[in-house]
């Protein structure tokens, strides 16, 4: 089963990193954040990915292309009869990641619509932006999915809190306060979709559609859009504050989304 994601947007609200490179080669420690996303998913057993790529695409594909030469150790024999030697090996050698340019400017409905055939034959596929993370389990996602046999499936999460959040009493005394902590009420697109592929059949002339818009209130008024309720953690990562965040969070080990 293929996980597609969103990889081909232009990040402005995060211009600080996303000027150089697109937004899911940002980092979170040593590696990108979709990476990170990555991780998630192959920590779960889906190692078959497709990445829709837009703005900066080419950075991606020399990330993969040169992936073994920069995770790994290496030996180079110089001269007429040239060789290389991996010393070390890692746990992404069975990943399998197509690398499909959906154009600079298309908006998510065209992106998902042009690697339709990437997706092959299979029912249904893993959908998702590159720049969120969050311990979800999308083994228990697809299960939801395959149960109420609707065509799209959505991850609805409680957005993370941006500000303090108080507590008012009688007079206007604070009994509470909890500095940027998960909204209680309500809840959000997350992302970690599960698409069946009948999904395709709403996104004609997507490129400049976004996907979140018309495609999903099509799927919402005809009764085909559910939501699997993840209550852990989800963390996006849309601004500078968001991205020193979850850096602060990966390098004092208290990162919930690493489940590998």
């Amino acid at each position: 089963m293929k996980v597609v994601i969103l990889c081909g947007g232009k990040g402005t609200r995060l211009r600080e990193e996303t000027e150089f490179r697109p937004k899911p080669m940002v980092p979170i420690g040593n590696r990108p954040i979709l990476w990170h996303i990555m991780k998630i998913y192959a920590a779960q057993g889906f190692k078959e990915f497709v990445l829709c790529l837009g703005y900066k695409g080419e950075i991606i594909k020399d990330y993969f292309r040169n992936y073994q030469w920069m995770t790994n150790d290496v030996t180079l024999k110089l001269g007429q009869k040239p060789s290389v030697k991996f010393h070390t090996r890692s746990d992404e050698e069975d990943w399998s990641v197509t690398l499909a340019d959906t154009g600079e400017e298309t908006l998510t409905a065209g992106r998902i619509s042009r690697i339709q055939r990437y997706i092959g034959k299979d029912e249904s596929f893993f959908l998702t932006y590159g720049d969120g993370v969050g311990d979800v389990n999308v083994r228990e996602a697809l299960k939801f999915h395959k149960k109420h046999g609707k065509k799209l499936t959505m991850t609805a999460v409680r957005p993370p809190g941006r500000f303090g959040e108080i507590v008012v009493g009688d007079g206007g005394v604070i009994t509470q306060f909890n500095e940027k902590p998960q909204v209680s009420d309500g809840r959000i697109n997350g992302g970690f979709f599960i698409a069946h592929s009948d999904v395709f059949k709403y996104l004609e002339n997507g490129d400049r559609k976004m996907f979140e818009q018309e495609p999903m209130q099509t799927l919402a008024r005809e009764g085909q859009l559910m939501a699997y309720r993840h209550n852990g953690f989800w963390q996006p990562m849309d601004t500078f504050q968001e991205f020193t965040l979850l850096n602060k969070m990966w390098a004092d080990g208290v990162a919930p989304w690493k489940t590998w």
